[in-house]
């Protein structure tokens, strides 16, 4: 899970390098560690020496464009803050609940950053730390977003301001959006 939060414990875009979920075209995309160690192969990671990026470990979803463009969407509050790796699945396995426990890490905003085979990246903008409710109900604020790149460029999607789905955090799921569908979900084996 990619997340930020405070300028003192902010997370990075690979903060859950969470490498599975749906993506928007409803194609299925596959959490096993051969299908994301094909992929990485096929992306070529930012080292940290090479670009003015503030993270604290090399991404394999974060290009230098991506990374703007994250920095020209996330709040004020955390603009210029180093990113730091929360959760990743090659570190901490496919499990949502590792990922709601290390979301604990965090004191603000967390950008969740998956990737599929395909090589799109997608997430979303949460309040960290994730809190599952034992019943489904809607969390976050109007400065939750969705992003993706499978159409190529990155792309967001704010609230529209017509409900407050923003996201959903149970024990076994992780959904962002609502009104009928959600724009990524995350099972509980990622």
């Amino acid at each position: 899970m990619d997340e930020y939060a405070d300028c003192n414990a902010l997370n990075t875009p690979d903060l859950v390098k969470d490498e599975t979920d749906e993506d928007p075209t409803s194609r299925r995309s596959s959490s096993s560690s051969e299908d994301f160690a094909e992929a990485k192969e096929q992306q070529t990671p930012i080292a940290s020496k090479e670009h003015p990026l503030k993270l604290t470990e090399d991404s394999t979803f974060i290009s230098y464009d991506l990374y703007e463009f994250f920095e020209s969407c996330i709040p004020n509050i955390v603009k210029g803050c180093h990113w730091v790796l929360v959760c990743s699945t090659l570190k901490h396995g496919t499990s949502l609940r590792t990922l709601i426990r290390k979301s604990a890490e965090l004191s603000g905003p967390g950008l969740l950053i998956v990737g599929d085979r395909q090589g799109a990246v997608f997430g979303g903008l949460l309040d960290c730390p994730l809190k599952p409710t034992a019943k489904r109900k809607y969390q976050g604020t109007n400065q939750t977003f969705v992003f993706t790149t499978i159409y190529g460029e990155p792309r967001l999607f704010r609230p529209t301001g017509a409900n407050r789905y923003y996201y959903m955090c149970l024990n076994d799921l992780l959904a962002l959006g609502g009104g009928g569908n959600y724009a990524l979900c995350l099972h509980e084996d990622l």
